[in-house]
């Protein structure tokens, strides 16, 4: 029985093994359509080995040169595909609303500025600062904005002030009401007060009448008391000789 040689003599194309090919169209149809069927199968075998062995969401779509679809998917196709989509979406949003908000800041930052600059000078001419440079069109309307302030501001002042003068009237006159009020309870009182000390079996009702008494007694002997006229005048002659 004999053995094969080492020694034996290959083929250029067994020595060299596997060669590269170089990747672009393949002209011939039949070899195109060949390596396509070849291709195509080892790639939807790929797909499957990766999303069984690595547990990855996979999904595969080719088209023929003749437009005919072949499609591999572990979940679903569309919905593996709504998912590419929203992960694209959120990090394509992310970087492009930074963007957005830097610029949109940007612009709100300038804006401010301007309208900064531009209340700054506004207030510095209403002082009268800085119109040197103002034309004479400019000054009239400056003058003519400041009067209509003037105007404004009288007319709020006298506002207020009537405002207040009318408060200050019914004020007036709610405190000579309220005093007209106390004036009839306290007179009311004072009459209440003299009728009741001028009840019978009051207090002051017997001291009353007690004074009274008193007075009618010390009337009677000072009466008594006074000399009497009815001497003759022949008895007051005698009377004025002793």
């Amino acid at each position: 029985m004999s053995y094969p040689s080492d020694s034996r003599e290959t083929s250029p194309q067994r020595k060299m093994g596997r060669g590269k090919i170089e990747i672009k169209r393949i002209e011939n149809t039949t070899n195109r359509q060949v390596t396509f069927c070849k291709r195509r199968n080892g790639l939807l075998k790929k797909a499957y080995e990766l999303s069984v062995l690595c547990d990855a969401e996979v999904a595969l779509i080719v088209f023929s040169s003749r437009g005919r679809l072949y499609e591999y998917a572990n979940n679903s196709v569309k919905t593996t595909i709504e998912r590419y989509k929203k992960a694209t979406a959120d990090a394509s949003n992310t970087g492009s609303v930074s963007e957005a908000n830097v610029q949109y800041y940007q612009q709100e930052s300038a804006k401010l500025r301007q309208q900064i600059n531009s209340l700054q000078t506004h207030n510095r001419q209403m002082m009268g600062e800085g119109i040197g440079s103002m034309h004479q069109r400019e000054l009239k309307s400056l003058e003519s904005r400041l009067e209509k302030g003037i105007s404004r501001i009288r007319s709020k002042k006298n506002e207020l002030l009537f405002a207040e003068i009318e408060y200050m009237q019914k004020r007036e006159i709610d405190l000579h009401n309220n005093n007209q009020l106390l004036r009839a309870k306290i007179a009311e009182n004072e009459r209440k007060q003299q009728n009741m000390n001028l009840m019978p079996g009051s207090d002051n009702y017997e001291m009353i009448q007690s004074q009274q008494t008193y007075d009618n007694r010390t009337f009677f002997q000072v009466n008594s008391l006074q000399p009497t006229n009815h001497y003759s005048h022949q008895d007051q002659m005698s009377l004025q000789l002793v």
